[in-house]
């Protein structure tokens, strides 16, 4: 028994020896020009490889570097450019027959460079089109049955993608530690895929489904897949660098799904710490953002044909198309929300750098806005009404404000100024606002109405006329019209009588009562003869 044990053990040294001694007699490298060749006419671009090592234990070849052309119209640079290739190989045809079956590819720390021309075509469009047949190397076998091209298994470890337009000046966004893994993949079949990949200045990418057959344009390739975003910095990432006022994290979880020319997407997007507009701060309450979307992928543009967005309680809805010009993207929006609760609002209000005087803050009512949005996003148009019904400016008294002006010398104040309506037309541009058409109307006050500007500063310049419904102190005052300005700046208005209004109204009574005397006079207003 010993005998044979002895026996069985010397034959297991002898096979671990001969699997040791064969790779001595089987130099790797003599099937680089054959996988080259090979990887060259697959892709349709240039493929280099570096020296390649074998090893029968795992039953794999690697090389030590990995170079594939980018297409010479995008970059001399190349698409990808790769610390190592692993090919997975079958042993057994590589040990008898010298065949190298590949069963799987992994392609370790790639750098790869992903660029879109303005006519929508990308730098990999034709990967894996046509490329001139280039001559057998000597080494490799007559036999067309040598290399199997059909992969299994298609791995990227901790790789850098770098995703640009060409002819822009804007920062490409960068995915980093991208994993992906493509499985069974077939050229003539939908292929199932993974990827996921932090994304530099801020946020993470994952992204299942499946892809295929492969397009003539590889870019056309139809898909499916599932994608959620995790606290995307839209500033880091530079997504808004052309509209540098715009940050905030975004979270989403959607789908989305191509035929090759359009997309359609779907799904559920928060909004933390949103800043909407130039000097804002930060919003105090996320937004929810519930959406579908059909997006030309040549095009660059698309519409929105859902979009409900939530602020806590208050329910808004978003509707129209976007598109890419340049370095911008252009909106053509319209924003819809009725009888919204204002407290939910108010929490915004920061996010889209709209002050309130010091120290008050918005309670109770509601909020109804009707507004249009036109034009690139750094430039953004904004047109359209807002009114707020029966809320209340708490600790800001309105009354001692305005009890400078004299004529409105006796008006009750309060630490509180309830509001049964503000409704106005407003005008938002990078030069700031413009409300016209304002009515206010004030039950301690009475109402007032006008028209004026806040600068991005939030500087106020507004002529207004107050119109009192009261009795008293005031009764010379009531129903009559008194003007006033209101300067300072939104976080501490401050509220004047308008003199030179005044001057004009007298000297236009003066010059009426004049013309009326000399009609008079004119059309026998006198004494009869």
């Amino acid at each position: 028994m010993k005998r044979w044990v002895l026996i069985a053990g010397g034959v297991v040294v002898l096979l671990l020896v001969a699997a040791l001694a064969i790779p001595l007699f089987i130099d790797a490298n003599r099937f680089r020009p054959m996988l080259e060749a090979r990887l060259t006419q697959a892709l349709a671009r240039d493929v280099k490889l570096g020296d390649l090592k074998l090893s029968l234990f795992s039953g794999s070849v690697t090389a030590s570097d990995l170079s594939i052309a980018d297409n010479p119209a995008y970059s001399r640079e190349p698409f990808v450019q790769a610390k190592s290739l692993g090919v997975a190989v079958e042993v057994w045809p590589l040990i008898t027959s010298r065949q190298l079956h590949v069963k799987g590819l992994t392609i370790d720390h790639p750098s790869i460079s992903l660029i879109q021309s303005a006519n929508g075509e990308w730098n990999f469009s034709n990967l894996g089109g046509s490329a001139p047949a280039k001559p057998r190397p000597a080494s490799e076998p007559a036999s067309s049955n040598d290399m199997d091209l059909s992969v299994k298994l298609v791995k990227i470890a901790a790789g850098r993608f770098s995703l640009g337009h060409s002819g822009v000046h804007a920062r490409p966004l960068v995915l980093e530690d991208v994993n992906l893994e493509v499985k069974d993949f077939s050229a003539a079949a939908a292929f199932p895929f993974s990827l996921s990949a932090n994304v530099a200045g801020g946020g993470a990418i994952k992204v299942n489904g499946t892809a295929g057959p492969l397009a003539a344009d590889t870019a056309a390739t139809p898909f499916t897949v599932e994608l959620n975003l995790d606290k995307l910095d839209l500033a880091g990432t530079g997504l808004t660098q052309s509209a540098p006022a715009i940050a905030g994290l975004i979270s989403l979880a959607g789908s989305c799904t191509s035929d090759g020319r359009a997309a359609r997407i779907k799904g559920k997007l928060k909004g933390d710490k949103l800043k909407l507009a130039k000097g804002a701060t930060p919003a105090k309450r996320a937004i929810e953002f519930d959406f579908a979307a059909s997006h030309d992928l040549r095009k660059r543009s698309g519409r929105l044909e859902q979009g409900d967005i939530r602020i806590g309680a208050a329910p808004a809805r978003l509707t129209g198309s976007y598109g890419e010009q340049g370095e911008s993207t252009v909106l053509h929006m319209t924003l819809d929300g009725i009888k919204m609760p204002i407290p939910e609002l108010a929490e915004m209000l920061p996010a889209i750098a709209v002050a309130l005087p010091n120290g008050s803050s918005l309670e109770g009512g509601t909020a109804t806005i009707k507004l249009a949005m036109e034009g690139a996003m750094e430039r953004l148009i904004t047109t359209g009404s807002v009114s707020l019904d029966n809320t209340k400016l708490a600790r800001f008294d309105m009354g001692r404000k305005m009890a400078v002006i004299e004529a409105l010398a006796g008006i009750k104040g309060g630490a509180d100024t309830e509001i049964q309506t503000l409704a106005s037309g407003i005008h938002i541009g990078p030069e700031g606002m413009t409300a016209d058409n304002i009515q206010l109307i004030v039950p301690a006050i009475g109402t007032l109405s006008g028209s004026g500007t806040v600068n991005p500063a939030n500087a106020l310049d507004f002529k207004m006329r107050a119109t009192v419904h009261t009795s008293g102190v005031l009764a010379v005052a009531a129903n009559t019209a008194i003007p006033f300005t209101v300067g300072g700046t939104a976080a501490d208005p401050v509220f004047r009588p308008d003199v030179k209004a005044v001057v004009r109204e007298e000297a236009g009574k003066a010059a009426a009562k004049a013309a009326g005397s000399l009609l008079k006079g004119l059309f026998g207003g006198g004494k009869k003869q």
